[in-house]
């Protein structure tokens, strides 16, 4: 989460959840950094799927369809968790790339196994980053904003896996 302090985190409506201001703070700015992640990993996927390659074009443009559907929705449901705890989600590409830890891909052509290694590196780092979120906001005592988080981190172990299969 590098870049988390570069986000306003004061969340600007009057919430009352059980959260103190400065830890609905500390949520929205976990929460924008993996939003921003998200973002660049579904432009990624969808980059790939559109210039993807090779022998096992048709199998793998599926898959990354797939991926990027799965990936559509976490980025719904995130931007909802932020709005839930009472701040705006970042909305802007500018502030997605400013905010985000992966780094994005050119459009160009690519084969399948640089796309599966990518995406598979990509889906690792966004584990890393949400289960150190994890355990930083159960510390803080923002149990809802774990929860959820818990369960992206399940979803980019089970993406990881489903791609390193590809490689065996």
């Amino acid at each position: 989460m590098n870049k988390q302090a570069t986000r306003k985190s004061s969340a600007p409506e009057s919430v009352h959840i059980g959260l103190e201001p400065e830890v609905r703070g500390q949520s929205v700015r976990l929460l924008s950094c993996i939003l921003a992640d998200q973002h660049v990993l579904y432009l990624k996927t969808r980059n790939y799927h559109w210039n993807l390659t090779g022998h096992r074009f048709h199998t793998l443009h599926a898959f990354f369809e797939e991926q990027y559907d799965a990936l559509a929705l976490a980025i719904d449901k995130t931007a909802e968790r932020i709005r839930m705890l009472g701040a705006a989600s970042p909305g802007s590409m500018k502030e997605q790339l400013a905010l985000a830890t992966l780094e994005e891909a050119p459009g160009e052509l690519i084969d399948g196994e640089r796309a599966i290694t990518g995406l598979l590196d990509d889906h690792e780092a966004a584990a890393r980053e949400v289960r150190k979120a994890v355990d930083a906001l159960e510390e803080a005592g923002d149990a809802g904003t774990a929860d959820f988080l818990t369960g992206l981190l399940q979803d980019h172990e089970a993406a990881a896996w489903m791609l390193r299969s590809f490689l065996d």
